[in-house]
């Protein structure tokens, strides 16, 4: 560490903001930014508040405090691991989350969406809901929290994420109301409807995956790769979903920078765009009562 080492809060948080603007890393688990990523580092390797970042500046560290600031900082740079792995959290909101590599790390623009209670889009009370391709089952969990009087059923592939998803319904307290089922896509949900299906399937198209940065690279392919369009997952899921929807039922599906591909497979069905953060075009629904179409290859 050149010059003199940081002896508080506020002198290393601003060495790690350098340290990690330097290093040119790629962000998009829970920051965007080396700034809110060196804030979060300090603030949870100190076992801090996420808000309390302003109200220790002054305060002075003690060494094994420092060493381990220095450590996770290095790891985050010399080795890309995406901060939330090295912290085992990730953040939706107010709801935090365990998060290992068998995982992929929790970010949804469903999110935003179900703390809205999905409205105006909601035409039925929710009291059955599905999470397909739930991960670490922070949708599942959310759905929970949103929608306090259904059963939602959590489905994967991975054994691995399932086992992350349980910790976290676990953690809180929803072993009763989430039941985590291991399923390709529908497959181990035959005769199962609901009024509310989110989804959050790998859509990464071939050429992306190609070129993704190291700290993407750290994530389970079979939780990002979508296929040559990144629709190969997304066309499954609009087959089956209808006869898994109630009458008035909501799919809600979430599907990246892919909507003009999508539009291009299925010109005449009627999709809706609700704004995300990041704007209209990320997160699609559709009811029950509007089936897909796909155009014919």
């Amino acid at each position: 560490m050149a010059g003199r080492a940081p002896r508080t809060v506020g002198e290393f948080f601003h060495h790690a903001v350098r340290r990690l603007s330097a290093a040119r890393l790629h962000y998009g688990h829970g920051t965007h930014n080396a700034r809110d990523e060196a804030a979060y580092l300090v603030l949870h390797t100190l076992a801090l508040p996420p808000d309390a970042l302003r109200a220790n500046v002054r305060r002075t560290l003690s060494a094994p405090e420092l060493r381990r600031l220095e450590a996770i900082v290095e790891r985050r740079v010399r080795e890309r691991i995406p901060a939330a792995y090295l912290t085992h959290e990730a953040w939706l909101g107010d709801f935090s989350f365990y998060v290992d590599r068998r995982a992929i790390i929790p970010r949804s623009f469903i999110a935003e969406l179900l703390r809205a209670g999905l409205r105006p889009w909601l035409a039925r009370p929710v009291r059955r809901a599905l999470d397909l391709c739930t991960g670490s089952g922070c949708l599942a969990v959310l759905l929970a929290h949103h929608f306090p009087k259904a059963r939602i059923d959590a489905a994967d592939l991975a054994a691995g994420a399932l086992a992350v998803a349980r910790r976290n319904v676990a953690r809180y307290g929803l072993q009763a109301r989430i039941r985590l089922i291991r399923s390709d896509l529908f497959a181990a949900l035959a005769n199962e409807r609901y009024d509310l299906i989110v989804a959050n399937p790998p859509y990464v198209t071939a050429a992306a995956m190609r070129a993704l940065p190291a700290e993407y690279r750290y994530e389970p392919r079979l939780a990002l790769a979508g296929g040559r369009s990144g629709l190969a997952l997304v066309d499954r899921i609009l087959a089956d979903a209808p006869r898994h929807l109630n009458s008035q039922g909501l799919l809600v599906c979430e599907i990246g920078h892919n909507r003009k591909a999508l539009e291009r497979a299925y010109p005449r069905t009627a999709f809706v765009w609700p704004e995300t953060s990041a704007g209209p075009g990320f997160v699609f629904l559709l009811g029950r009562e509007a089936p897909p179409v796909r155009q014919a290859a």
